[in-house]
């Protein structure tokens, strides 16, 4: 992809780089010309994989964005925001308005005086249990409307109302804004997230083995147990959709990213196996009393606002998502290891 962005310009911050959509972005950043700098806390775990193969520009610590940003934002690009929580099933929420309120606001309000265009990561969690549709709006009533079941839901929705507040009421803004509503994510770079990674990471060991693999029944008796259906969307489609975003500044809003297609977890498990050549051999177990309070169902993102936007690229299915997962990542890994 050939970049439009002027040479003076050519940092892109990547926040939350490290971590699974964020190193995605980066390194295909990288690829596009951009010096990539990205802005994480590694630790002591395996999270430094993800970026231990792109040839970045630099990398700094979290708590220092804003300083970055103040010294290099002549230099910038843009903000690719994907630092948050998150796990849907925080419930310190204290720390989420610390990291995912408060830190996009500050970004947000930073970027308005830089003149910088900021991407963040907004959720599908903000639609709850799906009560009110999957429809992208940027109404204050619809956004009002929507009830998350969780707290980080929450803090994705808060953000959208903020910003979009400030929008209407003719507040500071960035130049370009993209809030981006990511729904079921899966694909390379997730090994780090321990629960929150995806079903298909989760299963593969398992399947690879050709042992039987475990999905939660259904408590809900308008699905069969397996047929929850959500919107599974390869991490490599979110990526153009960044680079897409990237590619043209003077689109700007809330945009759902998803495939448009609802499958069920039964279909997500059958196309693990499909993958690796193997008979499909799934259980059913009780979900956690826990999680039935705040399980959503059904999930399927109304993709009609970014395709009139422009975004034309097709999304990539199921099978050729699962297989290309399988095949390219899970499985080289295992042989490496």
């Amino acid at each position: 992809m050939t970049r439009s962005v002027a040479l003076s310009r050519d940092l892109l911050l990547v926040t939350g780089g490290a971590g699974f959509i964020g190193s995605n972005i980066a390194r295909a950043a990288a690829e596009d010309g951009y010096r990539v700098v990205v802005a994480d806390w590694l630790e002591d775990g395996p999270k430094w994989r993800n970026i231990s193969d792109i040839p970045l520009h630099d990398v700094i610590r979290p708590e220092t964005i804003n300083d970055f940003v103040e010294k290099e934002g002549g230099r910038l690009a843009a903000v690719v925001h994907m630092g948050a929580i998150s796990a849907t099933t925080e419930r310190d929420a204290d720390k989420i308005v610390a990291r995912n309120i408060r830190a996009t606001l500050d970004l947000w309000d930073l970027c308005a005086q830089k003149a910088l265009g900021l991407i963040f990561a907004s959720s599908a969690a903000t639609y709850g249990d799906g009560t009110q549709g999957f429809r992208d709006s940027e109404a204050g009533d619809d956004l009002a409307a929507l009830a998350p079941l969780n707290p980080y839901g929450w803090s994705k929705l808060f953000v959208d109302r903020r910003i979009m507040a400030d929008i209407t009421e003719g507040r500071p803004r960035p130049p370009q804004f993209a809030g981006l509503r990511f729904f079921n994510v899966y694909g390379p770079g997730e090994a780090h997230k321990g629960d929150m990674r995806s079903v298909v990471h989760k299963i593969y060991p398992s399947a690879e083995a050709g042992e039987s693999v475990t999905l939660f029944k259904s408590h809900d008796p308008r699905y069969t147990d397996g047929g929850q259906l959500r919107d599974f969307v390869y991490v490599g489609d979110c990526v153009e959709v960044v680079r897409w975003l990237l590619e043209s500044p003077d689109v700007s809003g809330i945009f759902n990213v998803g495939t448009g297609e609802a499958r069920s977890f039964a279909d997500l498990a059958t196309a693990v196996f499909t993958a690796l050549g193997k008979a499909p051999n799934i259980t059913y177990v009780d979900m956690p009393e826990s999680l039935q309070k705040a399980y959503q169902y059904f999930t399927q993102a109304d993709v009609s606002k970014l395709r009139a936007a422009g975004f034309t690229r097709p999304f990539t299915s199921l099978e050729d998502g699962v297989s290309a997962y399988v095949n390219r990542h899970l499985k080289p890994r295992n042989t490496a290891e």
